[in-house]
């Protein structure tokens, strides 16, 4: 155990003693994060409310060289939120405040405990639009997004969390309060340390606050579904769509293993003799909304689509985006384990890379269901195991290093949003090089010297 009965009598004396846990039954729940196959007990388990009440604990920590791990909701898919050193996790989910949302500046503060949901509903509720969109937004933080620059459906018009992070209150290991940024979309006065925090998945510093940018809601949005034979033809559907110079808001695909488990599990009506589903979506002026659609089903036809329909109303238009995001819990019904990691390559490279997924899952005799971001090329290769077959587990943590390696070697990574935490950390070297490896432990050094904020996880 690395944090004594004194250290736990001093955390009580600053969030008090109600928001303290070393129980087994109490802090059992935060040895795990969304990540299968991963678990770690912390010593402790802390809910801070305020800013002060984080630099209090993080001073206390450095000074005691005991671990931290700052978590919002635990959603994230790398193992990023553990304490796999044992000491805090750091629980920021009582900080949970809209603190403002404003038409005129096209912005909200928020406290980093806020849900995705929670913030895109606040300001929805004001005619504005929280872009970033990534499918754990009903449960994820808006801190956690931040931290692990989480992506989504909107991604490829849109851009993911770091576009819209303006500023953010930090905390620092050694017990600074920051403010970096502010409200300015445009501000270049020294370095960029909002971008830096952003996507550091809780190794520089503590978010407890944010202020990000809004957009105007817009006037209308449509989706359709184009079918095809094989997922190399939808991935020349993709190119061609975006060589024509449509940029949609939404351009996901389903491989067939995807389409029987979504069908199997919502019964939307898709088509189940289709090699791959091309999901696309537009917003904005109606009458742009629907020139772009018609455009893609156009092009869809034209690069061998087997059918094309657009959605007849709201409703229709929304069960289709279920279709995508209810991949991962259809997929989930095969099996009692569901591992799921994400890849990154250039876009013309996707059906080369979904390829090559088959090709690694075969040679390790693991099943392997893709879906994903056509637009940006993000892979999400899922395989379904059972938890106590402990040689088709390791079967597929091989297979998914194979598939990190053969994204590098297309000129992609080994995460476009999920993050690297604990999951993806053997191959962080592969993908930045030894030089890029220094300079992360510097910076990580720079702003933690005594290494306590979660530890071994990205520069430590």
């Amino acid at each position: 155990m690395t944090v004594d009965l004194r250290v736990i009598r001093e955390l009580e004396a600053i969030v008090g003693a109600d928001f303290v846990r070393t129980e087994a039954g109490d802090v059992e729940p935060y040895s795990r994060d969304a990540t299968p196959t991963f678990r770690a007990v912390p010593d402790a388990v802390v809910w801070p409310r305020t800013a002060e009440e984080v630099a209090a604990i993080l001073k206390l920590a450095t000074a005691r060289h005991v671990p931290v791990v700052p978590r919002g909701a635990g959603s994230n898919l790398c193992a990023g939120t553990l304490a796999d050193r044992g000491g805090i996790v750091l629980v920021l989910t009582r900080m949970d405040e809209i603190l403002e949302v404003s038409s005129d500046e096209l912005l909200a503060r928020v406290e980093t405990g806020v849900t995705t949901t929670a913030l895109s509903d606040a300001a929805a509720a004001k005619g504005l639009l929280y872009a970033p969109d990534p499918g754990s937004r009903t449960v994820s933080t808006v801190g956690g997004n931040v931290a692990t620059c989480a992506g989504g459906l909107r991604g490829l018009k849109y851009g993911v969390t770091r576009n819209y992070v303006l500023g953010a209150t930090a905390v620092l290991p050694t017990g600074e309060i920051i403010k970096t940024g502010g409200r300015l979309w445009k501000d270049v006065a020294g370095y960029d340390l909002t971008r830096l925090l952003t996507g550091s998945e809780g190794t520089l510093g503590v978010l407890t606050e944010v202020t990000v940018a809004l957009l105007p809601m817009p006037a209308s949005t449509n989706t359709g579904v184009a079918y095809f034979p094989t997922l190399s033809d939808a991935g020349t559907a993709v190119g061609a769509i975006i060589g024509a110079g449509i940029v949609p808001a939404t351009l996901e695909f389903l491989d067939a293993k995807c389409i029987g488990a979504v069908e199997e599990y919502a019964h939307l009506g898709l088509r189940s003799d289709a090699g791959a589903l091309l999901l696309f979506g537009d917003d904005g002026a109606e009458d742009v909304v629907e020139r772009n659609l018609t455009r893609i089903g156009e092009i869809c036809t034209d690069t061998k689509a087997m059918e094309v329909t657009l959605a007849e109303n709201i409703a229709r238009a929304q069960a289709l985006l279920e279709a995508r995001r209810c991949s991962l819990p259809a997929l989930s019904r095969l099996g009692t384990m569901t591992i799921l990691e994400d890849a990154t390559v250039p876009r013309p490279r996707l059906a080369e890379m979904v390829g090559r997924i088959d090709a690694i899952a075969a040679s390790h005799d693991v099943p392997v269901a893709t879906f994903g971001h056509a637009g940006d090329g993000n892979l999400h290769p899922t395989i379904v195991v059972d938890q106590h077959d402990d040689d088709g587990i390791k079967r597929a943590h091989e297979a998914f290093g194979d598939i990190f390696k053969a994204a590098i070697g297309m000129e992609g990574t080994i995460t476009g949003e999920h993050g690297v935490g604990a999951a993806k950390l053997p191959y962080l070297t592969d993908r930045l090089g030894a030089d890029q490896m220094a300079l992360l432990r510097r910076i990580k050094a720079a702003f933690d010297p005594a290494g306590i904020l979660n530890p071994g996880k990205l520069g430590s």
